[in-house]
This record gives C-alpha cells, structure tokens and sequence, in this order.
C-alpha cells in the first residue's frame, strides 16, 4: 500500500481547519520526554512518529534515532510540517502504514491515540515493531494557569465549548488509560510542556482547539473573543507573558510480542 491508499478512509480531520496557526500556536515536548524515550527500545535505527501533524514529535525524535518515519492523515498539516534532515513525511493513516514488517523500533502517537482505532493501530504496531521495539503513547489536557485567568480558561473549557468537544477527547483527559496496550509499561518521568504565552498568544493557541472550529461552525461565532473580553482586564498589558503549563500523560514501554 502506498502512502496515498486508503488516507482518507474512515478519517475526521478536525486540524486541517488552519494547520499554520496549529503549527505555530501548539505548545513544544520537552527534550527530556524524547531522550527518555530513546532509551526504551534496544536500538534506535528508525521510529514511526504515527499522526504526526505537523511534526512537532517527529523533529526532535530525530535527535536520538536515525530516521524518523512520520505520517499523518491529513495533508494540510503535512504541508506546514517542520523539515529536518532525520524526518520523513507521508500521508497516511495509523492503522494501515506503508512501513516494512520488523522494521520500526520505537513508535510514538503523541496527542492523537484518541483519533485512531485502538485495535488497529495496535495490530499494526505488533506488524511493524521490531523484537526490542517499544511503543509511547503521550498526550495533555487543559493547560494550566495561575489564578483569575486560569479559573476564566478552565470554565471555557467545560461550559462554553465542552459540548463542542469530540467524545474521544475524554481519553486524553483520563491519560488514555482506558487504551488497552501490550506494553511492558513501567513509571515515566513526570514531565510537562511549559511557555511564555502573551494574551495574542494565548487566544492564537486556544483557537487551535477542535471544540472552538466546532463552536464556530454551529453558531458563527467565535467565543474566545468573549474570553478575552473576560480575561483582559486580569492580564494587564497584554503583551506581558505569562508562565503556562501542560502536564503530561505518558504511556510507554517495550512491546510484548503476541504468541
């Protein structure tokens, strides 16, 4: 199968609605998640970045293995995606890769398990992993802020746009612990995303959410202009930035190789 077969089959893409601003607005994994990762696999020759997006696991992954194979469904945040020397991009679905059998030693889904199906994708994994290989399964919920503004950030994102919200987002919220993964799956380092966001910066990042391009869709309106009216006044200058934080869920282990 080709990187092109199939890509669209059965897939809802929620992110081509603007890739630019996701690439420039989503929040950066912390170096230490993909050196820890690094050490999981007993070699580290090439790793599947499955559901790239716009690679920003795919890049500094390559810092540790010497190709990273990175895929996405959807071609618009192919498009945008960072160029690096150890990445290459195709358009693909997670459940069917054109990779060869035994030929992956580390694959990572990073903020997208929710997407794919699960006993696919896992089916697949145990095709292309090599004996050794090990399999990360990352993600984060609502980020974190320090009092008025987060308290205004977190009813937005349980009441003005929580019915919005797809009903996979509910696995990344419980860590996506409710994926069943052949895993040997020991304790990850607790490790959180954090940025110096300004209020343009902030609002440029809560436009990405998939929710919100819901919200907008239905009622032709976009609700985090009322969220800024709200929070403005508690920012202050709003060129001043302000810390930020999103922990991590991780899951990650070497795979156990079905009998």
């Amino acid at each position: 199968m080709t990187g092109d077969a199939g890509h669209r089959a059965g897939f809802a893409d929620h992110f081509s609605r603007d890739p630019a601003a996701y690439a420039k607005f989503r929040p950066r994994y912390p170096e230490a998640l993909f050196a820890w990762l690094a050490t999981l696999p007993d070699r580290t020759h090439r790793a599947w970045d499955c559901a790239t997006g716009n690679g920003q696991a795919a890049v500094p992954l390559s810092r540790h293995f010497d190709l990273v194979l990175a895929s996405d469904a959807s071609r618009g945040q192919l498009r945008v995606a960072e160029s690096a020397p150890g990445v290459r991009y195709f358009a693909g679905l997670g459940e069917v890769a054109p990779l060869r059998t035994r030929s992956i030693d580390l694959v990572t889904v990073a903020q997208a398990m929710h997407w794919l199906d699960p006993a696919a994708f896992v089916a697949e994994s145990e095709r292309v992993l090599s004996d050794g290989g090990a399999l990360a399964v990352f993600g984060y919920g609502i980020l974190r802020m320090e009092g008025r503004v987060g308290e205004a950030i977190t009813r937005f994102y349980t009441e003005t746009v929580g019915p919005f919200w797809p009903p996979e987002r509910k696995i990344v919220e419980e860590g996506f612990r409710s994926i069943p993964l052949p895993i040997q799956e020991g304790p990850a380092p607790a490790l959180a995303m954090e940025a110096q966001l300004s209020l343009d910066g902030l609002a440029g990042y809560v436009h990405t959410w998939s929710a919100v391009g819901r919200y907008i869709e239905k009622h032709g309106a976009d609700p985090v202009a009322a969220l800024l009216s709200e929070i403005g006044p508690m920012w202050g200058d709003p060129r001043e930035p302000r810390p930020v934080r999103w922990p991590l869920a991780i899951r990650a282990g070497r795979w156990i190789r079905a009998r």
